[in-house]
């Protein structure tokens, strides 16, 4: 990716994914609380290169991300599992226990 990386992190992000991304030079912008499809459309999910989701509870964005941005490539960083109805529109699943945000960050901006 260029180095006008763009990303919208969806959820509390207690792991830090948006600060790491941040680090590695992206553009982030965070949204939080229950999520709508205007929150994503004022977030630029429309054209953002990444949605990172840390909150599996609003696992239902992810669709519509998906129908917002077809170019898009989604994540989730959460320690919960992510829900089968959603896992076909995501690119990557990651346990932050599993994974540090900044090796995270790394992999999705090269």
């Amino acid at each position: 990716m260029s180095s006008s990386t763009t990303a919208v992190v969806a959820g509390s992000d207690e792991d830090g994914i948006a600060a790491a991304l941040e680090s590695e030079g992206v553009d982030v912008t965070r949204i939080d609380g229950v999520i709508s499809r205007p929150q994503l459309e004022e977030a630029g999910v429309v054209s953002a290169d990444l949605y990172v989701l840390t909150d599996v509870g609003q696992a239902t964005t992810i669709p519509i991300v998906c129908d917002l941005n077809d170019d898009i490539r989604t994540v989730v960083y959460a320690r919960r599992t992510v829900p089968e109805f959603v896992k076909g529109q995501l690119d990557i699943a990651i346990d932050p226990q599993l994974m540090d945000a900044s090796v995270v960050a790394d992999e999705l901006v090269d």
